[in-house]
């Protein structure tokens, strides 16, 4: 009997311990502040919870289970369950499987477990190891779904390089910041570069020593986030750090041997970093301000100007010069000093000769010889071809202030300033655009920018009831100006400025947030819901610059009126006209300022559960209003199933949309653009203009998308090894392209449209493309300890996508002139399907040594691309290779504090293929300006020093 009762009480305990109990504890960061929004989970199972404002969490777990802790920006960490307290510290780090923000409204999911691709980048890491320093750097390299190179001779462009995500436009990439929509650019690319047409977010004006990670959802979200999230989600998370001053000094050039003639080091670099966050109460409150201040130097990968300079009129200009002759007088119909001063330049005149007759006989080419006389090297005549100058300084901050237990005020922005310096092409002294007597040997035109953003948003959220509750307002502006400098108004003559404000544009969006959300534990295996509402202001401007950037003045240096048959332009000798406006960027006339707004509302409704322990199943439904197009309803589906502990399926579907921005709306300009080389004045009319509706161009409307992906996230626990693969195919409708300039090209019928809109040539921003992308992302995680004092971690991505222009809908009157190819060319098309690398990759392999040694390799692999152009000439090669660019970097710790990394870019010198001569136009393009592949910089070497103050 005695044992009986023995045995009874042991099951009785045995079961009693295997009842699952309540255990709590606190969540502590490594300076042992509390840590709110961690994650807790019992592993094996989708129980989980959060901690709550004071770190604190309660879970119910059986005595022996494994809880992991787990909070973006440190390590996670795994502890047994031994009773019914347990708190725990976790380290400063970043692993993959952390709470993540961006594609998932469930404040418990991780990047492996998200029913779509989530790219998680640790920022701090990569600041610290990697060769790059601005966010586009960063991402171009360490992510291969993402694309931006710094552009050339392409006005604007030059200061804010167009970025992307799986080459689709960079309009079609949504950016975050911490969770809330960030403004775009003031910026419209019309020049000729990848993005041509479109409007992106310049994520240079958000300092890098700011971030604390970067979210990258590669895959459709309009559903969820509204327009532009057609190719995917950027979220850019800030950083939190308190009680501690980070300084970060990064400085380098270029050392390369394609290096321009007259610097054999370029594109020095100096940045000066500084983040420092202080503690707001002791509940885990804090403020986190980053200052950034840096510069960057202009490259230069010209040669020499291998065409024609000067003519024999410009040699008697030399001569003339020398005599200290007023040179304007050479231009008038009294050609007594043209006889005088061609006889000292050795030019044979029998001195009857008609200014017609002299016109040819002083157009001959005497390059050589006057360079030889005036001491000058056909270098002396190079452009300006590789990345711009820029000078620039931010200020970022970051907020957090607990209010009380379940209530907390938020708030994050920032300030940002860059000047940007360019040239155009070189403006030779044998052209009528170039004024001579104020410029003997030509000129270089300079482009100067200068970039004002500034950002703020403010929120508050908490818990009422059981229900989480963000309300929050955001606010930015992107201002964009120009500046001409080293140039004239060849129409002015002698009164020429130097210089000039050639105006701008600015944009700017205010966002209202409202957004709910609440986790159910009993349902089903956990269900999350989410909905809220958003309302957004938007507003484009567009200012004009001064009279002399834009006019065309009048021999009696009146603006030229031509239905005044008493007002005459001025010519040079030659009798060709002189251009009005400031050469290299006329300004916008006052005819072309606009100031437009519009406001858009919009409500959705997000569900996520998990069926069961395998089975996620996720839904979002989305309804969007614009006041100046109308309404679009989009959904998304998305699921993942558990096959086994370490091996997940994933896939989704979802329609998306972008709705035309407002600069494609109300864009209009007259400046030059070159096509294949040739400069042609064109005017860029607005679409919503009486020319546009003569022509049949519509009012634009939003571009339309379906999309879909599908692949599998595996673990090897034994071997610390994680594979993604995920395929994708994007559908889109309807894209906005700016279209080619057309004329009437002999047809009577659009010659009348023309007459009747007052127009010669034309280009337009219409609703004209229908596009396929498809593609496949693959990432290989390792981490391994080879010894008790070495650490190796290495990562192979893969990205390899193709899109095809799959429909052209061009107006029926400009398709019957024959101009189809005109206003959708060869060149646009290309810049949609190949102009930028449709592989890309990267194996990096990072290794610690103890607690002193950092080395870092990385080997990018870009892939083809093709030249941009009309031609089609069989005998002529029009793809360049693919490139492998190798970046290595060592780092020391010289205390707990203080890091040195010595390391360089490029470290091979590695340049694309060199152009056909076809495309060289006379020596000025040795590389490819249009299609870039990774830059023509060649090898950066840098050094970095960081240390921190606690």
């Amino acid at each position: 009997m005695k044992r009986m009762k023995l045995a009874f009480l042991f099951v009785l305990l045995v079961s009693f311990a295997s009842t699952a109990q309540e255990v709590t504890g606190t969540v502590y960061d490594d300076q042992n502040v509390p840590l709110p929004g961690a994650s807790v989970q019992v592993k094996g199972t989708t129980t989980g919870t959060i901690t709550d404002f004071d770190g604190n969490y309660s879970i119910n777990a059986n005595q022996g289970d494994i809880l992991v802790f787990s909070y973006v920006g440190f390590n996670t960490k795994e502890a047994t369950v031994t009773g019914s307290k347990l708190d725990v510290t976790l380290q400063a780090g970043l692993e993959l499987e952390n709470v993540v923000v961006v594609g998932s409204r469930n404040a418990n999911r991780t990047a492996t477990d998200t029913p779509v691709p989530v790219d998680v980048l640790d920022v701090t890491e990569l600041t610290q190891s990697t060769p790059q320093v601005t966010v586009t750097e960063i991402l171009n390299y360490a992510a291969p779904s993402f694309t931006s190179n710094p552009q050339s001779i392409s006005d604007g462009t030059d200061h804010i390089a167009p970025a992307s995500l799986r080459g689709l436009g960079p309009d079609q990439v949504l950016v975050l910041i911490n969770g809330k929509r960030r403004h775009k650019t003031g910026l419209v690319n019309v020049n000729g570069t990848f993005g041509r047409g479109s409007v992106g977010t310049d994520m240079t004006t958000i300092p890098s020593n700011s971030i604390s990670r970067i979210e990258i959802l590669r895959d459709g979200a309009a559903a969820q986030y509204g327009s532009d999230a057609i190719a995917g989600v950027i979220n850019i998370v800030l950083k939190k750090n308190v009680n501690e001053l980070q300084v970060d000094v990064n400085t380098g050039a270029n050392f390369t041997s394609e290096h321009g003639p007259s610097k054999k080091v370029d594109g020095e670099k100096v940045n000066l970093g500084l983040n420092y966050g202080l503690p707001i109460g002791k509940d885990g409150g804090f403020i986190n301000f980053t200052g950034n201040f840096n510069y960057r130097g202009s490259t230069n990968r010209m040669q020499e100007w291998e065409g024609s300079i000067f003519n024999s009129y410009n040699s008697i200009e030399r001569v003339a010069a020398e005599d200290n002759y007023d040179l304007s007088l050479l231009l008038d119909d009294d050609l007594t000093d043209i006889f005088q001063y061609a006889s000292t330049a050795g030019i044979a005149l029998n001195g009857n000769e008609t200014k017609e007759e002299l016109q040819g006989i002083l157009s001959e080419d005497v390059t050589e010889s006057e360079l030889l006389a005036r001491g000058l090297q056909r270098s002396d005549f190079n452009m300006q071809v590789g990345q711009s100058q820029v000078r620039g300084a931010q200020f970022f901050a970051n907020l957090s202030i607990p209010l009380d237990e379940n209530l907390e005020l938020y708030g994050f922005g920032g300030l940002s300033f860059k000047n940007g310096k360019a040239a155009g092409f070189y403006r030779l002294p044998s052209e009528s655009r170039a004024y001579s007597p104020a410029y003997m040997n030509g000129f270089l035109p300079e482009i100067n920018s200068n970039i004002v953003d500034k950002s703020a948003a403010f929120g508050i959220r908490g818990m009422l009831g059981d229900w989480n509750v963000d309300f929050s307002n955001s606010y930015g502006k992107n201002k964009f100006t120009y500046f001409v400098t080293n140039s004239n108004n060849a129409s002015l003559g002698n009164s020429t400025p130097f210089e000039a404000d050639s105006g701008g544009f600015n944009y700017s969006e205010n966002t209202t947030n409202f957004d709910m959300n609440r986790f159910f534990e009993d349902t089903m295996a956990g269900l999350n819901i989410a909905f809220g509402a958003e309302y957004r202001v938007e507003n484009y401007a567009i200012v004009a610059g001064e009279e002399a950037s834009y006019t065309q003045y009048n021999t009696l240096g009146k603006p030229h009126d031509p239905t005044d048959p008493n007002s005459i332009v001025p010519t040079d000798f030659f009798g060709n006209s002189r251009p009005g406006g400031i050469q290299v960027f006329p300004g916008f006339k006052p005819d072309n300022e606009v100031d437009a707004f519009r406001n858009t509302i919009a409500g959705y409704f997000d569900i996520e559960t998990d069926i069961t322990e395998s089975i996620l199943l996720s839904g979002a439904i989305r309804y969007e209003n614009f006041s100046d197009f109308g309404g679009t309803l989009n959904y998304k589906l998305a699921t993942r199933i558990k096959v086994t502990e370490n091996f997940n399926l994933r896939g989704g579907g979802q329609t998306g949309f972008r709705a035309p921005s407002l600069h494609q709306i109300h864009y209009s300009s007259t400046s030059t653009l070159f096509v294949d080389g040739v400069p042609n004045e064109v005017g860029v009319f607005p679409n919503t203009s009486r020319v546009a509706r003569l022509l049949g161009i519509e009012p634009l409307k939003e571009e339309t998308s379906i999309g879909a992906t599908a692949g599998f996230t595996a673990r090897v626990p034994s071997a610390n090894l994680k594979f993604t693969l995920d395929g994708y195919l994007i559908n889109i409708d309807d894209r906005v392209i700016l279209t080619g300039q057309f004329g009437d090209n002999g047809n009577a019928e659009l010659a009348n449209l023309f007459q009747q809109a007052n127009a010669t040539q034309a280009a337009f921003f219409a609703n004209s493309v229908d596009t396929q992308t498809k593609g496949l992302d693959f990432v290989v995680d390792h981490k391994a300890n080879i010894s008790d004092n070495v650490s190796l971690t290495n990562t192979l991505a893969f990205t390899f996508s193709e899109t095809s222009v799959e429909k052209v809908k061009i107006p029926k009157a400009i398709a019957d002139a024959g101009l189809r190819d005109t206003y959708f060319d060869p060149t646009s098309r290309i810049y949609l399907e190949s102009a930028v690398p449709t592989t890309k990759g990267n194996l990096s392999h990072n290794i610690k040594v103890g607690d002193k040694w950092n080395f870092f390799l990385r080997n990018g692999y870009f892939g083809e691309v093709r030249e941009a152009t009309n031609e089609d000439d069989p005998t002529i090669d029009y793809t360049f290779g693919a490139k492998v660019i190798t970046d290595l970097s060592v780092g020391y710790n010289i205390s707990n504090n203080t890091r040195f990394t010595l390391g360089a870019n490029n470290l091979l010198d590695v340049y694309p293929d060199k152009n056909d001569p076809a495309f060289r136009s006379d020596g000025r393009f040795i590389y490819s300006r249009r299609s870039v592949q990774f830059g023509t910089n060649g090898r950066y070497v840098f050094g970095r020093l960081t240390f921190k103050i606690k």
